[in-house]
C-alpha cells in the first residue's frame, strides 16, 4: 500500500527535520508527528520500572507492555502535540535530563524499535500526517509516496544546537555539543536494526548554509505543493 497522505522525513540529530516537518504540516494542515517522542516515552517508563537500563530484555518488556499515543496539543504551554503514556500526559516528563541521557541507549535496542515501529504504524495509518524520525522511510513506512532525507554536516548541526542552548541560558560549549552529535550519529548509523540512512527513493536535501525558508521551499517543490 502506498501512503499518499503520509510524508516521511528522516535525518540525523539536529538536522532541522522536526522544524521542517512542523512547517510542512502547518502549510498542508497535516498532523506533525515526531516519532522520537515515542522512544523518550519508553525511556521514561523504563527509568521508572527497570533498575538497570543495560538490561535489554527488561527494557524491551517495558516497550512491549506500554502504549504510547500522540494527539493534537491540548494546552498552550509550548507543546506541539500531546504525548500520552498509557493514557497519562507525559509531554514534559519525557524532556528531563535523565531521559536525554538514556534515550540513545534505549532506542538502539532491537525489541524496543520493533515495538515502537508497530505503534508508529498504528498512528501513521490515521493519515494526513508528516512523520519525522530516523527510519520512517526505510522501515516504518517504506511504501510512503513522499520521502525526504534532511542532512547537514556535524559542524553545522552543532552550531545550530549551540545557538539554541545559548538562547535558553544553558551552560555548555560548542565542542561538547559537536562531540555529542558525532557520538549520536555513530550510534544511529551503526546499530544493527534500522540504521540511520536515506531510503533509496528518498529526496535528499542538504541544509548546510541554508535558512529554513529555503529548505522549506525545496521540500514543497519536491512534494509538488505550492510554495506561496
Amino acid at each position: 500500500m502506498s501512503f499518499i497522505n503520509l510524508i516521511a522525513i528522516d535525518g540525523p540529530a539536529a538536522s532541522g527535520k522536526s522544524t521542517l516537518a512542523e512547517l510542512i504540516a502547518k502549510k498542508l494542515n497535516y498532523f506533525f508527528f515526531d516519532t522520537g517522542v515515542m522512544y523518550r516515552a519508553v525511556t521514561l517508563a523504563a527509568l521508572e520500572q527497570v533498575k538497570d537500563l543495560d538490561d535489554e530484555a527488561k527494557v524491551t518488556e517495558v516497550a512491549n507492555r506500554i502504549q504510547v499515543d500522540v494527539q493534537p496539543a491540548s494546552k498552550e504551554d509550548g507543546r506541539v502535540m500531546d504525548i500520552q503514556l498509557d493514557g497519562e500526559d507525559v509531554t514534559w516528563q519525557i524532556r528531563t535530563p535523565e531521559v536525554d541521557q538514556n534515550v540513545s541507549k534505549v532506542s538502539a535496542y532491537a525489541g524496543v524499535r520493533k515495538a515502537m515501529t508497530d505503534q508508529q504504524r498504528r498512528i501513521g495509518e490515521r493519515g494526513n500526517m508528516v512523520m519525522v524520525g530516523r527510519d520512517i522511510g526505510t522501515v516504518v513506512f517504506p511504501d510512503a509516496k513522499h520521502k525526504i532525507y534532511l542532512e547537514a554536516s556535524p559542524e553545522e548541526r552543532a552550531r545550530r544546537r549551540f545557538i539554541e542552548v545559548q538562547k535558553r541560558g544553558e551552560s555548555t560549549t560548542y565542542d561538547d555539543i559537536l562531540a555529542s552529535i558525532r557520538k549520536r550519529d555513530e550510534v544511529d548509523s551503526s546499530r544493527a536494526v534500522a540504521p540511520l540512512k536515506p531510503a533509496a527513493d528518498a529526496h535528499v536535501i542538504d541544509s548546510d548554509s541554508k535558512d529554513i525558508e529555503v529548505v522549506l521551499e525545496e521540500a514543497l517543490q519536491i512534494l509538488g505543493k505550492p510554495v506561496s
